[in-house]
């Protein structure tokens, strides 16, 4: 059970946590905004044991035992565990399971969670689905975290299947090799190219944000959002692919996991975007190019500006009440796709590795921060929150890749079978975020259905395009070994 420290209400340094700009802004009518995590089991779920672990674990982490009071912050309060754990009593032999598992996620996005509690819940749906034995959905409110702060807190929850004594292990960082044996002149003019290609990225990047609050807005196309596209009912729909066919073009093409995903995206919605467009002109195959020409299509990523607690660290804040930062602190990126019929599906991942490359040579995300700050304190959170939701609404989807563990992890006693992550309350009809664990990748899409009534569909076209993409790359001799 939580301890004193955790459990009494009395208002303290660590009773009381202020509310930071971005929470008030997830607390807007306009920005109301939830994170879905749906987490599957190889095996059953037994609802004691895994109450259990909640209590000597999540509950003790100040975000997860506080409730959200306007105007005083995030209140210390005692956690009734039976009152977030939600366990339906579900007929086992459902039709089709995979469907009702997808309806009942749907409908959880119609109800707002009670603000006299802390904002979170746990649903445990004990019914065999297609990839699955039971799985678990969590709702948490963003106000509580970002996806990456909140990724870790539930890995560090976890604990290896084969060692249950040791968390989690995530992949390492390999930085490029910044060693130059040009010459003194070489590197020389290197860095003040490189510091002018910065200033001038920073300079574009940071435009381009503002012009797309004010005006710039992205292709009408039959997958972006309409007015009042955030209070849509969302469905959630997921797959997962080789995460090592993902590795496989990445070492071949001396690119990031990332890029790829990136690549795979551009292929995915340039598909799908053909066929919707082949529709309305009365085409029913695939065959020939419907796209128009000149399609503005960008992604939001929102950027943790914060350095991200390790899994151990969290782990710790949960046993021994350490204090640590905690919430939503991000500037943002503006990723423009690419939509076209490309005859080299290899020519998708260059062009995204040149995007995200140039990207990353920028302090746009600094700018935007420092922009939705300024604009906090001088103009009020109204102005931050209409300014958040304009530059949410003129661009199309959201993406995000988040990196998993790299082996077989169970939570409380349950081995997984994969990890889904999904959002909603965004003014925008679609969302795409990316999953690894072990060697899976898992996509997972948020959508609106009135606007994408066949999320299925386009979830097939992103899996063909990583096909195509690695069969082009077979083509030219490319192999495992190889590369």
């Amino acid at each position: 059970m939580a301890t004193d420290e955790y459990s009494s209400g009395h208002i303290s340094e660590l009773g009381r946590l202020k509310l930071s700009p971005a929470t008030r802004i997830f607390h807007s009518l306009n920005y109301n905004s939830y994170i879905i995590a749906i987490i599957g089991f190889y095996t059953s779920i037994d609802p004691e044991v895994m109450k259990a672990g909640l209590e000597q674990t999540l509950i003790k982490h100040p975000r997860f035992s506080s409730k959200l009071v306007i105007g005083r912050g995030w209140i210390q309060t005692t956690v009734n565990v039976e009152e977030h754990v939600i366990v339906p009593i579900l007929d086992p032999k459902i039709d089709d399971p995979d469907r009702f598992v997808e309806d009942y996620i749907s409908h959880m996005t119609t109800t707002p969670l009670d603000l006299s509690k802390p904002l979170w819940e746990l649903h445990i749906l004990n019914l065999k689905t297609s990839n699955s034995e039971s799985a678990v959905v969590f709702r948490i409110h963003h106000s509580v975290g970002d996806g990456v702060s909140l990724m870790s807190l539930l890995l560090a929850c976890t604990r290896q299947t084969s060692n249950p004594e040791a968390l989690p292990t995530l992949p390492a960082m390999n930085p490029r090799s910044a060693t130059d044996s040009a010459g003194a002149f070489r590197r020389f003019f290197l860095a003040i190219s490189s510091a002018c290609a910065l200033v001038w990225n920073t300079f574009v990047d940071f435009v381009f944000y503002v012009a797309t609050i004010l005006f710039l807005k992205d292709t009408n196309t039959p997958i972006k959002g309409q007015k009042g596209a955030e209070f849509a009912i969302n469905r959630f729909v997921h797959r997962t692919v080789s995460l090592d066919d993902i590795k496989l073009i990445k070492d071949a093409m001396n690119a990031t996991v990332n890029d790829v995903l990136v690549g795979v995206t551009q292929a995915g919605f340039s598909r799908y975007l053909n066929r919707r467009y082949g529709t309305q002109q009365g085409k029913d195959d695939n065959r020939g190019n419907y796209l128009p020409k000149g399609i503005r299509l960008r992604a939001r990523i929102a950027v943790n500006l914060r350095p991200v607690k390790g899994i151990q660290d969290v782990a710790d804040l949960m046993s021994k009440g350490t204090k640590t930062k905690w919430g939503n602190l991000y500037g943002f990126i503006l990723l423009p796709f690419t939509i076209a019929l490309r005859e080299d599906p290899l020519d998708y991942v260059r062009e995204a590795k040149s995007t995200v490359d140039r990207k990353k040579h920028s302090y746009g995300i600094f700018c935007t921060y420092l922009l939705n700050k300024l604009v906090l304190k001088t103009l009020g959170i109204k102005a931050a929150a209409t300014l958040s939701h304009r530059a949410a609404f003129n661009i199309t989807t959201g993406f995000s890749n988040m990196v998993g563990p790299l082996e077989e992890i169970s939570f409380y006693g349950h081995p997984l079978s994969y990890i889904a992550v999904a959002v909603y309350g965004f003014p925008r009809a679609l969302s795409i975020q990316f999953q690894s664990y072990v060697n899976k990748m898992t996509i997972a899409l948020g959508v609106d259905p009135n606007v994408i009534p066949d999320p299925h569909q386009l979830l097939d076209d992103l899996e063909e395009s990583l096909n195509l993409i690695k069969e082009a790359l077979l083509k030219q001799g490319f192999t495992r070994e190889a590369v």
